[in-house]
């Protein structure tokens, strides 16, 4: 009898499945995140044959892996409203964190004029701009999730999806697609003294 109550406690929020614990705003954002997760798997299917870094390569069926994993969990808990079948794992890249800074002149950027000119610095761009939605996409349906589960899974899978963004971002700049400009070494350092530490209000509680 133990056993029965508990397994319908599990199953119901109040007077409400778990299944049915979500918002409208909840519904329709979490809607938009699993749609992006399928359009950036399938970007990720179809520009694979045409990458011929090797490095890249490992690194788009490493993240597809993931984000495969990623979007069970999130169409799982989705759907049922309780925990997924696994908590949400951690993504981990296996590029070291070295950025180059400073800018080389090179050719302007400017759109293709043929699908023949697809090359691996224009599909990395494609890569990136999926993990960059995916973070944008997730943030805002977490801020709205009412059901804690859902919620908690859609917050837990934001930094990956900025560690995936970071990596590709990293192997850009290692090919000189992506250069990083600095300010003048004067300016940098006012930037960089121009915030103290803060200190308690007075009328404020500890």
């Amino acid at each position: 009898m133990e056993n029965q109550f508990m397994n319908q406690s599990q199953g119901m929020q109040g007077n409400m499945p778990m299944s049915m614990n979500h918002g409208a705003h909840e519904v329709l954002d979490v809607h938009e995140v699993l749609s992006a997760a399928i359009g950036a798997m399938n970007t990720f299917i179809f520009f694979r044959p045409h990458v011929q870094d090797p490095e890249l390569l490992n690194i788009l069926d490493r993240q597809y892996a993931f984000m495969l994993d990623e979007y069970n969990i999130t169409a799982e808990c989705f759907k049922t409203g309780q925990d997924p079948s696994h908590p949400t794992r951690s993504y981990k890249m296996q590029m070291g964190n070295d950025s180059k800074y400073g800018l080389s002149p090179g050719q302007p950027k400017q759109p293709m004029q043929s699908a023949n000119e697809i090359n691996d610095g224009i599909i990395s761009g494609f890569l990136l701009s999926c993990h960059k939605m995916g973070a944008v996409g997730k943030t805002q349906a977490a801020l709205e999730a009412t059901n804690p589960v859902v919620r908690r899974v859609l917050q837990d899978s934001i930094p990956n999806c900025i560690e995936m963004a970071y990596e590709l971002s990293l192997w850009q700049n290692k090919q000189g697609l992506y250069q990083i400009p600095q300010l003048a070494p004067q300016d940098m350092q006012t930037m960089l003294n121009m915030y103290g530490m803060a200190q308690k209000a007075k009328d404020m509680p500890n």
